[in-house]
């Protein structure tokens, strides 16, 4: 291979033996490289390590590499009287502007390296968003460490885990229920030197545990010099933040992110979607999505920062019904929700509407289909139809103000698939959400769709400055994912091995996932390489446009699931859509208001998923087959058979992880 002809015209007698016995052939022509020409590789493993940038000769992918630091500054010059964050404290709303946010960051910065922060070592940040999470990021990368999220549902033997491979030298915690986790395990964490907690006061005190006022003291009158020379010290190609990938497969990995990784895809998403600085009219976003993940990281901190934003915090049970009376106060210019997010929205918009009299049902049905037309029509030639204009001004305006997006003209979408029932709703009230695509390994987005350029189910095209292929594509155009570019990430931490598997020798990121393009180059997702069916008689399946098609021929279903592999024939599990505990998340047996209206039309009374499952109610299974018997006569590959499930599929359960990805073997 090229690699092997590498390592043998280093000279070196041995390398040739190394390279071909050692598992990380990649990790090895690598290292050979920097020790012997002094460049960097195109990735890493190691925390204090440097790569090459993937710089391009014009456009987006030229741009100067800028470290969080030089970013930062630059927006305080801009935007410095400008909002930057807000939230609430009882009634009364707080603010800080970008001057005062920079400096509350320094200060923090300080208070780590006071603490004993050690260069490359992590601090761990686990809570709900906040203004303090915010300054506890940034802080920490300022004061040379990694900035690591860690998801609060995070057993505290997971918390441990994160904690140890990324050498944390602090933790900051929201509140004594998350201080709980982190004092059970303390004393397996060598390298911790203390906990800081950000919300409420202690219950008691202890050694080396602060409040965030205390902490916040520790660095107010500390000399800057110490701090400026480690910002000074700092490149664009060096690792500042960690985001842990789920572990659904094994133990989590921790994604090495750039600076560059950072500031240039907050330059290349602004410009792509058109955000506006400040200095003409202020963009302003919700924060309440997990910062423990890349997505919520690169709209509410860094894209924001870029223009010069307003970032507005949620209430922490903004999941639990609390976030549309946030919208409604805040009405943000752009909005990114998860899947399950507007399919909430659409559920408790149908069951308003369940409620109406049938004349204001039947208008609202009148609009709604002109709406979808109209907007499906304007895909494929992108004209401004006055009729449509009308009806918004007239309908869907309310709706969108009801929402709280009646200033909203960014609404997007992604990190899990979302249905075509739920793009069709919201594109009949006018209300286009736009998908995106990408991982934490690419920073957050790779593709993006536009107003100007978007299709139905396509999560777009990528963003300027990267590039998109298909490994392997097969007869229908169906191959891996990869991606290149400026935002693809420098490594796992610590797993040399697990990298060289992402990224292959060019240095392409290998996504997992299954695609392919459209004539007009727009990409749609098939599937995933590990969902694969093979059945007994070795055909390939991939199973999501089969679910997909399903759900869409039977809306009664929340979710369908193939089951084939090594099998003679091909299966399907089903669920029925019900009610969600707004506390736990968990699925409850009482059906959606949407679900007991398509029951009825099916001739049903089932108000309850327990009446439908197990052959009890034969009106509904007789739907559910014929749905099944349509998506089979238009597939090359059929679903013999379709259980229903009394339960969905929960965390709880362990079918699901916490990004929401089925995990196949345990269902």
């Amino acid at each position: 291979s090229s690699l092997t002809q590498y390592a043998m015209s280093l000279g070196h007698p041995d390398t040739l033996f190394f390279s071909v016995a050692a598992p990380p052939l990649l990790a090895i022509a690598c290292e050979h490289k920097r020790k012997m020409t002094g460049e960097p590789g195109l990735w890493t493993s190691q925390g204090n390590g440097e790569v090459k940038l993937r710089m391009g000769e014009s456009g987006l992918a030229a741009e100067t590499p800028l470290t969080i630091h030089q970013m930062f500054t630059s927006a305080v010059e801009r935007f410095g009287d400008c909002t930057a964050l807000s939230w609430k404290e009882g009634e009364q709303q707080k603010i800080l502007n970008y001057r005062d946010y920079y400096q509350a960051c320094r200060t923090a910065a300080k208070s780590f390296l006071k603490l004993g922060l050690e260069r490359y070592h992590g601090v761990g940040i686990l809570g709900f968003n906040s203004s303090e999470w915010f300054i506890s990021d940034i802080g920490a990368i300022l004061a040379g460490g990694f900035a690591v999220g860690i998801y609060t549902t995070n057993s505290p033997e997971a918390c441990q885990y994160v904690a140890e491979n990324c050498k944390a030298n602090v933790l900051v915690v929201e509140n004594h229920k998350q201080l709980q986790k982190i004092l059970q395990i303390q004393d397996q964490l060598p390298h911790l030197k203390a906990i800081v907690q950000y919300k409420d006061a202690l219950k008691e005190k202890r050694p080396n545990v602060y409040t965030w006022e205390e902490f916040m003291e520790l660095g107010r009158d500390e000399p800057d010099a110490p701090l400026d020379e480690i910002i000074a010290s700092q490149k664009p190609n060096q690792c500042c933040t960690l985001i842990y990938t789920s572990g659904t497969t094994g133990q989590p990995k921790g994604v090495m992110l750039s600076h560059d990784n950072l500031t240039w895809t907050a330059f290349a998403i602004s410009r792509h979607v058109r955000l506006t600085e400040a200095t003409q009219a202020q963009e302003c976003v919700v924060s309440y999505l997990p910062l423990s993940h890349i997505a919520a990281q690169m709209v509410d901190i860094w894209v924001t920062m870029k223009v010069g934003g307003a970032t507005y915090f949620a209430q922490p049970d903004a999941l639990k019904g609390s976030l549309v009376n946030t919208l409604k106060e805040v009405r943000p210019t752009a909005f990114m929700g998860v899947p399950r997010v507007w399919e909430k929205m659409q559920e408790k918009m149908k069951s308003v509407s369940a409620k109406s009299s049938t004349v204001r049902r039947k208008v609202a049905a009148w609009a709604k289909d002109v709406g979808l037309q109209t907007n499906l029509t304007k895909m494929s030639q992108y004209v401004q139809v006055f009729f449509l204009w009308l009806i918004s001004l007239l309908v869907f305006k309310k709706v969108r103000k009801a929402l709280g997006l009646d200033r909203c003209n960014k609404c997007y979408t992604g990190a899990a698939p979302i249905t075509k029932d739920t793009l069709e709703f919201f594109l009949s009230l006018d209300i286009p959400v736009y998908e995106l695509y990408g991982m934490s390994e690419s920073t957050g987005p790779h593709t993006i769709s536009l107003p100007d350029a978007f299709r139905l189910t396509s999560c777009g095209k990528e963003i300027p400055g990267c590039k998109t292929k298909l490994h392997n594509p097969d007869e229908e155009g169906n191959g891996e994912i990869c991606f290149w570019g400026r935002h693809v990430f420098m490594g796992y931490l610590n797993m040399a091995d697990k990298t060289e598997e992402a990224l292959d020798s060019d240095g392409w990121l290998h996504s997992g996932d299954l695609g392919k393009h459209d004539q007009n180059g727009f990409l749609f997702i098939t599937g995933r390489i590990k969902e694969l069916i093979i059945t007994a008689g070795g055909e390939n399946i991939p199973p999501v446009p089969i679910e997909d098609a399903v759900k869409e021929a039977v809306p009664l279903i929340s979710n369908a699931m193939l089951i084939g592999d090594k099998r003679k024939f091909l299966s399907m599990l089903l669920t029925i859509k019900s009610q969600v505990n707004g506390e736990t998340g968990t699925p409850e047996d009482e059906l959606t208001p949407e679900a007991v209206e398509l029951c009825k039309k099916l001739g049903s009374s089932a108000t309850r998923v327990s009446e439908i499952c197990g052959g009890r109610d034969r009106a509904i299974h007789a739907a559910i087959q014929e749905g099944i018997n349509r998506v089979n006569e238009k597939a090359t590959s059929n679903a013999q058979t379709s259980p229903s499930r009394e339960e969905s599929w929960v965390s709880r359960m362990g079918t699901l992880g916490v990004v929401r990805r089925r995990l196949q073997r345990n269902i």
